[in-house]
């Protein structure tokens, strides 16, 4: 139902296993969601917002762009821009939303489930 792809999920820490041996340590960049990495996962974020209100404007005229074109109109593509600039403005805010309110993001989605499922039961 979101017209944009999940954030990526940052990585969670192991704990002992159920034999209470502690799984090996990673090393390097890519340790525990830290370092490099995790900046890079940020960027992302902040990436994937700034992209989806241009994205959504463009996406919005070359429909009404289609659409004047099929019915032989010249007002469609304008109202086709302002719808694409409302729904991409809901869609940044809903994300900024989702951001500032768990900056680890965990798995969330941003329709309130947990493990990335689409909220309905199975």
């Amino acid at each position: 139902m979101v017209p944009y792809h999940r954030p990526i999920p940052e990585r969670k820490r192991r704990g002992k296993a159920s034999d209470g041996v502690e799984p090996p340590q990673e090393e390097g960049w890519f340790a525990g969601g830290s370092g490099i990495f995790n900046a890079w996962v940020q960027a992302e974020k902040f990436i994937q917002i700034a992209l989806v209100l241009p994205c959504a404007a463009f996406i919005g005229w070359l429909i009404g762009y289609g659409l004047d074109r099929w019915l032989n109109q010249t007002w469609i593509a304008m109202i086709g821009i302002v719808v694409g600039i409302i729904a991409g403005l809901v869609g940044v805010i809903r994300m900024a939303m989702v951001y500032a309110a768990d900056p680890k993001l965990g798995d969330k989605n941003g329709n309130g489930t947990e493990n990335g499922s689409s909220g309905k039961p199975s």
